[in-house]
Order: C-alpha cells, then sequence, then structure tokens
C-alpha cells in the first residue's frame, strides 16, 4: 500500500497532488510532495511515498483546468479526515462553483449551520488538505479583502482571475 504524488508545473508554481488507490487525498502548491505528506492523518503517513509520473484522471483534471475547463477538478474524488460538521463544510466548499466567491457566513449557511458559524467555516478552509479540488480560494472574508490562504494571498487572487471571480 503506498501514497502516490505527482508534481504538476501551473502557471503559478509546482502542484503537488497525492492518491491513494486513484483518490486524492491532498493537493497543494509546493514542489515538495513531502510537505504534503506528513499533513495527511497518521495512517497514510504510516503508508510508503512513492513518486510517480502520472497520477491518471486527477492530473488530467488539473490540466484540463488550467487549460479553461473551470470544472474539471469537481468530478475527481476526494477524501479527507474532519468531524461531520467539518464534512459537511468541506462538501458545502466544493459545491460553490468556480466564478463565484462566498464568504464564511455564507459557506456555514450553505453547509446548513448558522451564519455564526464562520469561525468554523474559517477552520475548515485553514485544515483543507486538497487545494484548490477543495476550493477554499473561494471564501472571502465579508469585511473585504482576500484574507488568509495557505499557499499566499497571490495564488489565491491568480486561481480567482483564473476562475473569472476577479478581473485580471
Amino acid at each position: 500500500m503506498t501514497v502516490e504524488a505527482q508534481v504538476l508545473p501551473t502557471p503559478i508554481g509546482p502542484l503537488a497532488l497525492l492518491a491513494r488507490e486513484g483518490v486524492v487525498v491532498a493537493a497543494g502548491f509546493t514542489a515538495d510532495p513531502q510537505e504534503m505528506f506528513v499533513r495527511l492523518p497518521p495512517a497514510l503517513r504510516a503508508l510508503d511515498l512513492v513518486v510517480t509520473d502520472d497520477l491518471g484522471p486527477s492530473a488530467r483534471a488539473v490540466q484540463d483546468y488550467l487549460d479553461g475547463d473551470l470544472k474539471a477538478l469537481d468530478s475527481v474524488e476526494v477524501t479527507q479526515p474532519g468531524t461531520p460538521k467539518r464534512q459537511r463544510l468541506l462538501d458545502a466548499l466544493r459545491q460553490v462553483p468556480p466564478g463565484v466567491t462566498v464568504s464564511y457566513a455564507e459557506l456555514a449557511e450553505r453547509a446548513g449551520l448558522p451564519r455564526t458559524a464562520a469561525r468554523a467555516a474559517g477552520g475548515a478552509c485553514a485544515q483543507n488538505l486538497i487545494a484548490p479540488f477543495v476550493p477554499c480560494h473561494r471564501v472571502l472574508p465579508s469585511t473585504g479583502g482576500f484574507g488568509g490562504y495557505y499557499y499566499g494571498v497571490p495564488v489565491k487572487r491568480w486561481l480567482l482571475t483564473h476562475e473569472g471571480a476577479l478581473l485580471p
């Protein structure tokens, strides 16, 4: 049993994809898959990390997304740990379409939680292991600006511009 990894070039820097049995378990803007691997749950970290040249459908989906098929990442199967509430938030996040942004309070509402659960929505985004497949970049603070993003505001801005949520 292994976790397979592939590093893909993107216009905003390398994207490391990690998958187990074809299901994406981590993705992030780094050239070093180990940076993502150490964030995985212990059961996955107990497996070997093997770098491959082609993760198949998930890698093709990234290329299609970069080529302009903004919904290409939506069909890729992903899994990550979390409480039932966090899973609801992550599922709601995957339903936010490209070109659309929501506030943390709106994300909470989309997950069936009260708007006051905005902090929980922010926590789910902060702990998201599968960017940009689980598009936490589409969440902006209601007070304006970009808020935080694990891979930096320039990456978040590029993703939002690529998706048409921001003007170039």
